[in-house]
């Protein structure tokens, strides 16, 4: 029985495991084993991908019998500190609609201006530094740290603190009780910045919730929850598809070429959803547990049992994405992709992720036209054990 996650192929960093095509073919659904032993549906076609996180007999709920933890560090926080992100609904509604009008799509799009003046300060910043400079470090992170520090109301200057907890806390090396710990450091931090908040309000994210835990809705402990949740996915996806983004348009010079031919709006926003389709960062499923018997590709999957919608397989299903979904195509249509997943659960922070990759990737490029890899892409540190797919370091000349 295949160990899961499989192994991405050696030859080209961008593709997931080769084994995908054959099980989309031939067994769409099919048994793998788990880093803890347990025995997991792994499910890799995009409808019926779409079909497991679309119905509500797949529970997200971490502390329900056989659920699927991407690694012991995870399972240990999550378990102990849940967020909506694993509730079921109606109390995953409840919780997620606290938040739905700071990551709505007009709030967003009105932030599109201060966003744009992170990335050019930060940009200046990056072309004084030394040549060869990491693009990990030198862009990508500060850009999304600091865009959702201030959303937040976290002071950026805390940014080295909370990347690095937050690294620890998505990495699948990380143990339960280093894991444990660094979720406790992060909210001790966001607790006094909460104390200091309730004195002094002001228009950001933690002010809000403030309020809102003032009416009763949510408790202190929940509230320094999806604090840390949205800290931690708010700077530590989007840095990745930066990084990684920036790496497929280098490797890919005739796509890159389009883009800078035409950077109107809707040229870069339909490439920044290709490069979300083609690269996937959510590499490891989207995980569920059967909360009934439920027949899925003519497969029973009967209550209890744990299932993985491989969404990184599902986004590259040719009878959803025809026209070699294997090859970066900056002119295909794809913005129905399953990177910020399907269903109830969908990604609450993909506006504003949508917002800094259509901002960061042209000026970048219009900055730099001469940008080029420091190293030989056989020798960049891949986040291949991370939660997230990315990369440790990127060195970059221009």
């Amino acid at each position: 029985m295949p160990e899961y996650p499989l192994k991405r192929p050696t030859g080209c960093p961008f593709d997931p495991p080769a084994e995908f095509s054959t099980l989309r073919e031939q067994e769409p659904i099919s048994k793998v084993r788990l880093w803890d032993g347990k025995i997991a549906w792994l499910v890799t076609r995009y409808d019926d991908v779409r079909e497991v996180l679309s119905d509500p007999r797949f529970s997200s709920d971490m502390n329900a019998p056989g659920f699927p933890s991407h690694s012991a560090g995870v399972a240990a926080t999550r378990q102990k500190h849940p967020t909506f992100l694993n509730m079921d609904d109606p109390e995953h509604a409840v919780h997620r609609r606290m938040l739905t009008r700071d990551f709505m799509i007009k709030r967003v799009e009105a932030l599109r201006p201060r966003i744009r003046d992170h990335v050019q300060r930060l940009l200046d910043e990056f072309t004084a530094r030394p040549r060869p400079a990491d693009l990990v470090t030198g862009l990508a992170l500060p850009v999304t740290s600091s865009v959702i520090s201030e959303l937040l109301g976290v002071p950026y200057e805390d940014h080295e603190f909370f990347q690095y907890q937050s690294g620890l806390l998505v990495s699948g090396e990380t143990g339960p009780e280093e894991a444990l710990q660094a979720y406790e450091e992060m909210r001790e931090y966001l607790r006094g910045l909460v104390e200091r908040k309730a004195a002094e309000p002001a228009e950001d994210v933690i002010s809000h919730l403030i309020e809102v835990e003032r009416t009763g809705a949510i408790d202190r402990d929940q509230l320094l929850n999806m604090l840390r949740l949205l800290l931690g996915a708010g700077h530590e996806t989007t840095a990745n598809m930066i990084a990684l983004g920036t790496l497929a348009l280098l490797e890919n010079p005739g796509q890159l070429a389009a883009l800078r031919a035409d950077t109107s709006a809707p040229r870069v926003a339909n490439a920044v959803e290709e490069l979300l389709r083609y690269l996937t960062i959510t590499h490891f499923g989207r995980r569920r547990v059967a909360t009934a018997d439920v027949e899925v590709a003519g497969q029973l999957v009967r209550a209890g049992e744990p299932v993985v919608a491989a969404n990184d397989s599902a986004n590259r299903d040719p009878d959803a994405f025809p026209g070699d979904p294997d090859r970066l195509d900056l002119g295909r249509e794809a913005r129905h992709h399953l990177t910020f997943g399907y269903g109830v659960h969908q990604c609450l922070g993909q506006p504003l992720a949508r917002v800094e990759l259509q901002e960061v990737y042209p000026a970048l490029f219009e900055r730099l036209p001469g940008l080029r890899l420091a190293v030989p892409v056989e020798e960049l540190p891949f986040k291949t054990h991370m939660v997230f797919y990315g990369l440790f370091s990127m060195p970059v000349e221009w």
